[in-house]
């Protein structure tokens, strides 16, 4: 397997049935060299498409699974992703209520769908994204310091809360690079190179 190949098959683990544009962005690799990773996997049974979008066949799980167990052993930092993914834990319960609140105001003391027409409201509640962004960053740098390729999720959850305070509100909880999105790959990666089963 390739060096591009390894990142496109993981990516496809982490976030499921996804376009081109989606996995370049997840792998740092232009839209061009995905596509053409992606035909290659496809060639050799790993991947499929469906429908527009790509996805792993059983045989394209077994061989990511293996694969990270290598990297996982060969780097020796089971402790330390493990350790990182306690920390995490202790935070997704708080990333999960803000989603709700971005997601749900209170209207007269009733929970409303947010309309985002209130921008105190969404001010405040992208101020606690900010605040939950910085103390999510010990638990990236370590888990970096660890695995490298956890480093691609420091960058990629900063750029969604960016565009998100820059007036693009669908990138917190509602596209495919919505802070949220990428958060719950991060969620999965950590599941899978662990083999804790979801």
């Amino acid at each position: 397997m390739t060096r591009a190949e390894l990142p496109v098959l993981h990516a496809l683990r982490c976030g499921g049935y996804s376009g081109t544009a989606r996995l370049a962005r997840a792998t740092g690799l232009s839209e061009f060299e995905t596509e053409s990773v992606l035909i290659d996997l496809a060639a050799t049974g790993l991947v499929t498409r469906e429908f527009g979008a790509w996805g792993l066949t059983n045989a394209g799980r077994a061989a990511d699974a293996a694969r990270i167990a290598r990297e996982l052993e060969s780097a020796g930092a089971r402790a330390e992703v493990t350790a990182g993914y306690e920390r995490f834990l202790v935070l997704n319960p708080e990333l999960l209520d803000l989603c709700t609140a971005w997601q749900l105001r209170p209207v007269d003391g009733v929970p409303a769908v947010n309309d985002h027409d209130d921008h105190a409201y969404d001010a405040r509640v992208l101020d606690r994204f900010a605040d939950l962004h910085e103390r999510t960053g010990p638990v990236l740098s370590a888990l970096e310091a660890a695995l490298p390729r956890f480093g691609r999720y420091r960058a990629r959850l900063a750029g969604a809360l960016d565009r998100a305070f820059g007036g693009e509100l669908e990138y917190v909880a509602d596209d495919t690079a919505a802070y949220h999105t990428v958060w719950a790959e991060l969620h999965e990666d950590l599941l899978a190179t662990l083999g804790i089963p979801r």
